[in-house]
């Protein structure tokens, strides 16, 4: 999980950012916005066919260090140094599940997803450039395999918004990460290197998470690394480096393995014209960071991946009130829920790209747990109404397992189904898993999951 655009930003800093961009172009900085669908044909759904039911995870935000400085198995990536830097909250050993997978086993056990989308941390697997770790590549190799002996199938993604500290250029930021001159020779050793090594358990790969927006918080706001404000010339290099290196990716996974299913992750909130917007101006960059990465890379993929967790209007007011915002209708980090949106946005990547999808992260930050099946329950009826509608959603993933560390909000957003005892390190589930569990068993097909009924109230 998941920023776009300016979530992860306050909204006085949003409203500056945007001012600025305002001086560079009033009507659109990232430049003219291509609004013609790539398709013309939309697929529609198979009500017989099993619906995938997921939960997704990521591996910074679960998995603990394992090493220590000094040993050869020691790594960092750039997320670390921005830990370091005091930009960040610290990350600790976050849920353990690097040394004790079990825990997310004994969890997964009770719930019964037919699916699990967990990342690969490609700093563990080569903490040097070139240098590989056999026995942390062996590590995922086992998780992959004990999902499959639970019958639960893996979806792995190889790369979840944290780069080797070595691709992280502190001089020269202009040239990290994306744009690191080894970026791509390096990239496509390692994604060749584990793919080949999990592919006999694994069937779903997703190159990237979220690049969308991953690359519009580095490069236009400044809150991950390498945090360049405005930068929209290497906004544009990063879309291109970044959709090279998938598509890259997705040619080596088929050539590996030609019955795997490419996966896209993409952030797609449900953008609104706010009425305080002159020319559009923050709208566009809105509708940019939606649509940028996905229109280079979407023909290599079998399946496109939406995560959603809000709608907004995005304007000066909205923006600077947003995370103070509260009540039924918001998270605790104030977006908005709005499950309409889900289905409107569905409805729109059906329309624009034409493909299979998967809604491969959606969920809720809050102590309510009510609020959470509340929550669920709704984006659920609105997926059901999308698919009567002739959509073709073929799965949905929770985020997340437990709860976890969640980046610029350290560990106070609580998105979990489960929450870790600290002393047993157990997944103790909340009643929403429990909600989540009823609603996998009794909703097995494409066709059942349109039969699910909005819930009013909490």
């Amino acid at each position: 999980m998941k920023p776009i655009a300016f979530r992860l930003v306050s909204g006085a800093s949003c409203l500056s950012v945007l001012l600025l961009a305002g001086c560079v172009n009033p009507i659109n900085p990232l430049g003219r916005f291509d609004a013609t669908p790539k398709v013309g044909k939309v697929p529609t759904a198979k009500p017989a066919e099993k619906f995938a039911w997921g939960i997704s995870t990521a591996s910074y935000q679960y998995e603990d260090p394992a090493v220590k400085p000094g040993t050869p198995a020691w790594f960092s990536t750039d997320w670390d140094v921005l830990v370091s830097q005091g930009k960040a909250p610290p990350r600790g050993n976050a849920l353990y599940t690097w040394t004790d997978f079990e825990k997310d086993l004994e969890a997964l056990k009770k719930i019964r997803p037919t699916h699990y989308r967990f990342s690969i941390e490609w700093a563990r697997v080569e903490p040097k450039p070139g240098v590989y770790d056999e026995e942390a590549i062996r590590g995922y190799v086992r998780m992959a395999r004990k999902l499959k002996e639970l019958g639960i199938e893996p979806v792995v993604c190889l790369w979840h918004f944290t780069f080797p500290d070595w691709l992280y250029d502190k001089k020269n930021p202009g040239q990290s990460n994306w744009l690191h001159p080894m970026a791509r020779e390096r990239w496509n050793a390692y994604v060749e290197k584990m793919v080949r090594a999990t592919a006999p358990y694994t069937k779903f790969y997703a190159p990237q998470n979220e690049p969308n927006g991953q690359i519009t918080t580095a490069y236009i706001v400044a809150q991950w690394p390498p945090a360049m404000t405005l930068a929209i010339g290497h906004y544009w290099k990063a879309i291109e480096a970044s959709t090279g290196m998938f598509r890259d990716a997705a040619a080596r996974i088929k050539a590996i393995k030609p019955s795997a299913k490419v996966v896209s992750v993409e952030a797609l909130p449900w953008w609104e014209r706010a009425p305080l917007d002159p020319g559009g101006l923050i709208y566009n960059t809105m509708i940019h960071g939606n649509t940028d990465h996905l229109d280079r890379i979407y023909d290599v993929c079998d399946i496109l991946g939406i995560n959603y967790y809000y709608s907004q209007a995005p304007g000066p007011i909205s923006l600077l009130a947003g995370p103070s915002m509260r009540g039924k209708h918001f998270t605790m980090m104030g977006w908005r829920i709005d499950p309409n949106g889900l289905y409107k946005e569905i409805r729109r990547v059906a329309t624009r790209y034409g493909k299979p999808m998967m809604i491969t992260e959606n969920g809720i930050a809050t102590r309510n747990d009510d609020k959470r099946e509340w929550y669920m329950q709704n984006h659920l009826a609105a997926i059901g109404r999308a698919i009567r509608d002739g959509s073709d959603v073929r799965g949905y993933f929770a985020w997340s397992l437990a709860d976890n560390y969640e980046w610029h909000y350290g560990y106070k957003a609580t998105f979990g189904l489960a929450h870790m005892n600290p002393e047993t390190k157990t997944r103790e589930l909340k009643p929403s898993a429990h909600r989540f569990s009823e609603i996998i068993r009794s909703h097995p097909t494409v066709g059942s999951v349109t039969k699910i009924a909005p819930q009013k109230s909490f």
